[in-house]
């Protein structure tokens, strides 16, 4: 899986090039690229970094991430009881403030795209990663795919933002072979692929969708495509063998710096790391300038149904 370093200097406004670049790194990013940046180009205050550091992992008052909802301006993740409210007004704040600065970036960054996405959740992660006990579905160290369990894309991309804040250590990562190739290993031996609804399953959904009840119960919600992403995500993570056999790369991503993923097309695995920041953005596979790479048109192509 390549991943693609972006200097400095390339991000300058006043580079003759500049458009012309945008737009190949966008077409690596569709294909499955990790656009890399060694010194992030989102800075974050000294005062908010040093703050974050010192959130002690073991801390009652926090959670395994502290999650910021743009859309709402709601904080989660942290118990203002234990925390106090001074300690937790100064994390929304700066939540906030990391949000806001990365989109501002990446409306510039990724102009081709004409702000077509929806500003999901951003995340704080002061949690080491090497070596924490979680469920099989639930743990990073496994190579996956992204899909959320309660929030189904209907087939927008879920790219994720992310920044290394730890003063001297790597997050270490490892990533697999592409959607593609992957999907066709899982489907439709090891997983049924995705079909369009019947007459039945259409008629259900509408009746929930106009009572209200799809709002409370995640299958309603999801189409096809959800549906399959997230059984894709569960069957990578369960499947032995393709865990221990599969072709892998590690990457470290350093001190200070950030990258880029489309984590639905990238299977990825967080292997140690502590401190991160991330902000998650859905985009809309029309607003891309490969079309042809987003999963949603890898499965409609396979299945030959419409699927979102």
């Amino acid at each position: 899986m390549p991943v693609h370093a972006i200097p400095q200097d390339a991000l300058s406004p006043a580079s003759p090039v500049r458009e012309q670049r945008i737009r190949v790194w966008c077409t690596q990013l569709e294909a499955g690229g990790i656009l890399y940046f060694p010194e992030t180009p989102v800075l974050v205050p000294y005062a908010d970094v040093e703050f974050l550091l010192g959130q002690q992992k073991c801390s009652s008052s926090l959670h395994k991430n502290i999650a910021y909802k743009p859309g709402r301006d709601k904080l989660s993740g942290i118990d203002e009881k234990s925390a106090g409210p001074d300690k937790v007004q100064r994390m929304h704040e700066i939540m906030r403030r990391y949000s806001s600065s990365v989109e501002a970036f990446l409306v510039e960054f990724l102009s081709p795209y004409q702000r077509r996405w929806r500003l999901d959740y951003a995340s704080f992660r002061p949690v080491e990663e090497k070596g924490r006990d979680l469920s099989m579905r639930h743990r990073n160290d496994l190579l996956h795919t992204d899909a959320f369990p309660t929030r189904p894309t209907r087939g927008w991309r879920i790219l994720r933002f992310f920044h290394n804040i730890h003063p001297n250590r790597t997050r270490d990562w490892v990533v697999g072979e592409p959607f593609a190739r992957v999907v066709r290993e899982f489907a439709p031996v090891k997983l049924a692929l995705p079909r369009a609804d019947g007459p039945v399953a259409r008629a259900g959904k509408q009746f929930a969708q106009a009572t209200g009840i799809a709002s409370l119960v995640p299958q309603w919600k999801r189409t096809p495509y959800d549906a399959f992403m997230m059984r894709l995500h569960n069957t990578m993570k369960e499947d032995t063998a393709f865990q221990a056999g599969c072709q892998r790369e590690e990457v470290q991503f350093a001190s200070g710096s950030s990258w880029m993923v489309y984590t639905e097309t990238v299977p990825h695995a967080v292997l140690g790391g502590q401190f991160a920041l991330e902000q998650t953005f859905l985009v809309d596979p029309a607003a891309m300038v490969t079309r042809d790479s987003t999963p949603l048109e890898i499965l409609e192509k396979m299945t030959g149904h419409v699927l979102a």
